[in-house]
């Protein structure tokens, strides 16, 4: 029978065949070239042969960003096993519902979640074990001294086949395993590349979780661009502004908080405004995880920082619509236009609506999901006829580029105006004193919602209530502004750093 499915040479085999002495990839200590990591991958994929991993074989891996993390990656691509990364800041609870939801046959951690794997094992027995660590902590495989099988790794990708089941970081609702293809991550990183440019020197920083989509998709950029990535455990700003300085990184993803404190610690140090990172090669900076408070982009523009402004989620594998870096200075609050394989469209009560009207996000294309794992009924819902419903408010203007409101389960609507969280932060993170803002409504007899809004204060900075409060009604329409002001030590946030602004109430109640 003839096999239409399409399929490509290995990337990371074709990286170690074409560029064998390239670094591709440095993480804290470690540098590996591409033949070095291909050679771990294929020495990791025999090890997990050995104790029966195979083809459609749901592997679930909970452990910190790290070069053991990378290998797992790209051995089971050669088994043809599925990926199921972990958030390592789930409750042993949350963590166990995933691994029955999902239906994994295997569970690899590393050596800080060693205890949390003995506890899920206490409580789904039936469930292999594997360790990353040098020791097992009990009824666990030790990779490292696993017998090798004898095996012929896969040499093609079939692009329809699933890598990775990825559940949501879970800022609405239960969380859902989205399923991510490798043709998802091939088009998706061929429009990245056809947007923001690509240069064979190109080294990407990351320093987002590898069990989000942000960080994920990042290796596997790496290996089909054959460019190096500087992987780090977790964010940490000085180390990754030293990073810029040091390591020639060309590109670098953050959410906004992270380059918040970038620009802070770049502060502190004293940095020339104009050029705080010097003669490094940084290029461009991506920034997602929601709408950009313009008060940070215009920091950025001042000190010629090059950040583009992205828009994505883990259903569309990462980037679906972001601004060209030749467009970004000009075009301040815009996340740009739809990459290549993406089409956008911005629809409300069904029906597509004109420039500057605001609706759900809605996308279509080969970056796309096909749905979630075992939710027929709600993968049903999110599509329609045949264009996925992001959940994401929006609007165009009149030249296609798209500007991101906010999380239509986040839309406050008070007195019959619709009132953006989004916008709110903007006006609050524009005060000086402020570090980090974050609404959300409350109910109200008269108007039915009202926004409520949390602030942070920069550190060495004071500001009253009745400040921050005066500081938005010059600046807001009254229906806008915030009924009470609270000013907190943190903001609750999800693991990528997004804001979680159904937690807010609960730091005061």
């Amino acid at each position: 029978m003839l096999d239409n499915s399409v399929k490509l040479p290995d990337w990371l085999a074709r990286c170690a065949e074409n560029f064998p002495k390239r670094l591709a990839l440095r993480c804290g200590e470690e540098r590996w070239t591409f033949a070095e990591l291909h050679q771990r991958s294929e020495q990791m994929a025999r090890r997990l042969a050995s104790i029966g991993v195979e083809e459609g074989s749901l592997v679930a891996l909970l452990a910190v960003n790290s070069s053991g993390f990378v290998t797992i990656v790209h051995a089971l691509t050669r088994l043809g096993a599925v990926l199921v990364p972990l958030n390592t800041r789930l409750t042993i609870r949350e963590l166990i519902w995933q691994l029955q939801d999902v239906g994994a046959v295997l569970l690899i951690s590393d050596a800080w979640h060693a205890e949390a794997a003995s506890e899920i094992g206490l409580a789904m027995p039936g469930l292999a074990r594997a360790t990353l660590a040098a020791k097992a902590s009990g009824g666990e495989h030790v990779l490292a001294e696993l017998p090798e099988a004898a095996l012929a790794p896969r040499r093609e990708i079939d692009l329809e086949a699933p890598q990775v089941i990825m559940y949501t970081s879970g800022t609405t609702g239960t969380p859902k395993g989205v399923i991510i293809t490798y043709g998802m991550q091939w088009w998706n990183a061929i429009g990245s590349a056809l947007n923001m440019g690509h240069q064979p020197d190109d080294c990407w920083l990351a320093c987002l979780p590898l069990f989000h989509i942000g960080g994920l998709s990042i290796l596997m950029r790496s290996v089909i661009y054959g460019i190096s990535v500087v992987l780090f455990e977790k964010f940490d700003a000085v180390a990754v502004n030293r990073s810029i300085r040091e390591d020639r990184v060309t590109m670098i993803s953050v959410v906004a908080v992270m380059l918040q404190r970038m620009l802070a610690e770049l502060d502190e140090r004293g940095e020339a405004l104009d050029r705080p990172y010097g003669s490094a090669a940084l290029r461009c900076v991506l920034l997602g995880g929601g709408p950009a408070p313009r008060p940070l982009l215009e920091d950025c523009a001042r000190r010629n920082i090059p950040v583009v402004q992205t828009y994505g989620l883990t259903e569309s594998c990462s980037q679906a619509v972001t601004l060209a870096p030749a467009e970004a200075l000009r075009r301040l609050g815009s996340a740009g236009r739809p990459l290549l394989p993406v089409q956008l469209r911005i629809m409300q009560d069904g029906k597509s609506v004109g420039a500057g009207q605001p609706g759900m996000i809605m996308l279509k294309g080969p970056t796309i999901t096909s749905g979630y794992a075992g939710r027929a009924e709600e993968t049903a819902r999110a599509f329609q006829d045949g264009w996925f419903a992001t959940g994401d408010l929006g609007y165009l203007d009149d030249e296609g580029y798209l500007y991101v409101l906010d999380r239509r389960s986040d839309l406050i609507i008070s007195g019959g105006e619709n009132v953006y969280p989004a916008e709110i932060e903007a006006v609050l993170l524009a005060h000086p004193a402020v570090e980090e803002a974050g609404v959300c409504g409350v109910e109200d007899e008269r108007w039915g919602q009202v926004p409520i809004a949390f602030v942070c204060l920069r550190s060495g900075h004071s500001a009253s209530v009745e400040e921050l409060l005066a500081h938005a009604q010059a600046r807001l329409a009254r229906y806008k502004l915030p009924r009470a002001l609270h000013i907190v030590e943190r903001l609750p946030r999800n693991s990528a750093g997004k804001l979680l602004r159904r937690e807010l109430i609960h730091l005061i109640f």
